[in-house]
């Protein structure tokens, strides 16, 4: 029976690795310090090691998996060490194309390479899939206009001045706000070199509207492919991107300010300073409860006339047991391990599964994993 190896026990991590102990499979734990994982599982039976390479090693062995919750940059030296070893490999983070060039060598040993399994991305890449799939059920005309919008964020369940906390050091969101991003708007490609030149109104369509904050996130291009899009349709809009409380862009104003006058590598020290501020200014409590706000919406029209209109609304809020944003990245992340062992997935480097009988598990896991989901026909 292939083991099961998980690496990083951080805030995101723990409600799946509990769900793969309670559904009895093995698993071996490691973290940087065996300490802090020992107590974040202390009612688990569970082996925990002190993670390096060289012991992960010497312990991974043939059509084992292995999970990683380390950052991205570490994604690829991991998954050569499976390769290496004959062990399948997950993550929840993007696939880099350093890691689809490993797609060939993964697909000729038969594993499995799955990344893109959390939340976002993730669960909005499922929502995406069944979405195209039952535009595509209507067969309409292929000369359609197309509008699809994918909103994601994080949010205080109970707002603060500074409209946001951090659940983890705040130096990747400040790196992420230099970091320009590709979409669709009105027909045409949409280059902005940075989030807040982009600020733009939603209103989400929960059972009290919403009104949010979005703006469009890294290169979304590559996802219409992904998503199957018949090449015939017209894209009007096709953006991926993130989402935030009301007044956020006022609130961090002078952050976006500073931020435009640094200059990398050069500008990490004050980056790290400014991290830290945040911290300790900006953290959540230890019992305060984070949200989660996932909206995915598809619209088809031809003549001005709408033909198919419908959104995945997700609301996800922390409870005693967990943050929404741990359950909604790491439990994903188990069921992807699940389904590799049972055989469902098929070899290579790939993202979250996008067989209608996967999608609609993921749609019932999620479903689970929230307080609100709900599929709104606009039409109706």
């Amino acid at each position: 029976m292939s083991h099961i190896h998980w690496i990083g026990t951080g805030l995101s991590a723990i409600p799946g690795i509990k769900k793969l102990i309670q559904n009895g499979h093995q698993i071996t734990v490691w973290n940087r310090t065996v300490l802090t994982a020992e107590q974040a599982l202390k009612d688990c039976a569970v082996t925990v090691r002190e993670f390096s390479i060289p012991a992960l090693s010497k312990e991974l062995s043939n059509r084992d998996i292995l999970v990683s919750m380390l950052p991205g940059e570490w994604h690829v030296s991991l998954a050569k060490l499976c390769l290496e070893k004959g062990a399948n490999f997950v993550s929840s983070s993007y696939i880099s194309p350093e890691m689809l060039e490993l797609s060939e060598s993964f697909e000729a040993a038969n594993l499995a390479c799955v990344n893109e399994v959390g939340l976002d991305p993730g669960i909005d890449h499922s929502m995406a899939h069944y979405l195209v799939s039952d535009l595509k059920k209507c067969e309409l005309d292929s000369d359609i206009s197309i509008d699809f919008i994918s909103y994601c964020g994080g949010v205080p369940k109970f707002p603060n001045p500074f409209r946001y906390k951090f659940s983890w050091s705040p130096a990747g969101v400040l790196k992420a706000l230099k970091s320009p991003s590709k979409s669709i708007k009105n027909g045409a490609e949409w280059n902005v070199e940075r989030p807040w030149e982009a600020i733009s109104s939603y209103v989400a369509p929960l059972p009290s509207p919403e009104e949010f904050e979005v703006y469009p996130n890294r290169d979304s291009l590559p996802f219409i492919a992904e998503y199957n899009f018949d090449p015939e349709w017209r894209i009007n809009q096709f953006v991926r991107g993130t989402l935030r409380l009301q007044g956020w862009a006022e609130a961090w104003s002078d952050v976006f300010k500073e931020i435009e006058s640094l200059s990398f590598p050069e500008g990490d020290a004050r980056l790290q300073e400014m991290s830290n501020n945040f911290w300790k200014e900006n953290a959540y409590e230890a019992t305060e409860p984070d949200r989660v706000v996932l909206c995915v919406s598809l619209k088809a029209e031809k003549n001005n006339k709408t033909l198919y209109h419908k959104t995945f609304v997700l609301d996800a809020w922390g409870t005693n047991e967990s943050t929404a944003m741990a359950r909604l990245v790491s439990i994903p992340v188990a069921k992807a391990v699940e389904i590799i062992k049972i055989g469902e997935i098929k070899p290579g480097v790939s993202s979250v599964p996008d067989s209608s009988k996967l999608v609609d598990q993921w749609i019932e896991m999620v479903g689970s994993l929230s307080q609100h989901l709900e599929i709104i026909d606009h039409l109706k």
